[in-house]
């Protein structure tokens, strides 16, 4: 006598992904982080748009970046708006805030663009800058030769209900892509696009802050827990996207004529005429919820199949100016 399996789409609608878990025979570990993570329904009551769940949000489901922890980066073509993430590396952050503060990135440049990788950006020659050589904090951020960010208690992950390919949870945490895993006991920030990381040497503790670079291409999620990532520019990528690429080793820029000069500074001490009133989607908000919704179920007729799922990287909260 033959016996047939069931189909597995069948299952889960019928037993639920932590029930199918355990009918493969997968542990109970396992079912319970399916059972947390599963969504809440296949497709929304009623198929919206991001557009229209953005437009149907309230005031109470945006939140505007601390002035203490917003950087800005003006450049020769137009501003980067840079929000920190204290709760996730608060010693590279306080670096960073020092040495702007000591008029580090006052003379720096952008030094390299690596196609389809990263911008990175520092001083032409610093290695014996004043303000960079007391920096030693990085160092108490690192732990078993990885670097590891810890947050604060106040600051949880909202889950994606599709799971990641790099980590046992990931998901949204105050407004960043996170990612964890429980039985180390580890929270990091994770390399998407935009999102900004501390330039180091071989040595797993040789970044300070003074050296600086953003995602502009595929997430290189092999990344996470070998660098520190210490914020996510919510305004600006245009500018740094389409900077020359380097000709150098590593898109380093050979000549230092090519090097793009920068000046950085905190929006604290931007006139507040001068500053950009920028707000990000809160992602503990049920508005972010029904927005990831509808990048999974999209409710334009040119899609052809629905995608049902969303990855971690393409689900960084929406960025707008503050209503006047």
């Amino acid at each position: 006598m033959t016996t047939t399996r069931p189909c597995l789409s069948r299952l889960l609608t019928q037993l639920g992904a932590a029930a199918l878990l355990s009918f493969l025979g997968a542990s109970a570990a396992q079912a319970a982080h399916a059972q947390a993570a599963k969504p809440v329904g296949k497709t929304p009551m009623k198929r919206m748009a991001g557009a229209e769940v953005l437009k149907a949000t309230t005031a109470e489901d945006w939140r505007e970046p601390s002035l203490e922890h917003t950087l800005y980066m003006d450049t020769a073509a137009g501003r980067v708006v840079i929000e920190l993430a204290p709760a996730f590396a608060p010693l590279h952050v306080q670096n960073i805030l020092d040495l702007v503060e000591d008029g580090y990135f006052k003379s720096s440049a952008v030094l390299r663009v690596h196609e389809n990788y990263v911008v990175q950006w520092g001083a032409p020659e610093d290695e014996d800058a004043k303000q960079v050589k007391g920096l030693k904090k990085a160092k108490a951020e690192i732990a078993d030769g990885e670097l590891f960010i810890k947050p604060h208690a106040g600051t949880r992950i909202t889950p994606l209900p599709d799971g990641d390919a790099f980590a046992p949870v990931a998901g949204m945490a105050g407004g960043f892509p996170a990612a964890a895993d429980p039985k180390v006991g580890q929270t990091w920030l994770t390399h998407c696009y935009s999102m900004v990381g501390i330039g180091r040497g071989e040595a797993a503790n040789s970044g300070n802050g003074s050296s600086m670079y953003v995602v502009i291409g595929q997430a290189p999620r092999n990344l996470d827990r070998n660098v520190a990532v210490v914020g996510r520019v919510l305004q600006g990528m245009e500018w740094l996207t389409s900077l020359p690429r380097g000709t150098g080793d590593l898109g380093f820029y050979t000549d230092a004529k090519q090097q793009q000069p920068i000046q950085i500074r905190r929006a604290i001490d931007v006139p507040e005429a001068e500053r950009v009133a920028l707000q990000v989607l809160r992602t503990e908000r049920p508005a972010y919820l029904n927005w990831l919704q509808a990048k999974r179920f999209p409710a334009s007729s040119w899609y052809l199949q629905d995608p049902g799922r969303v990855e971690l990287c393409s689900a960084l909260p929406p960025v707008r100016k503050k209503p006047s």
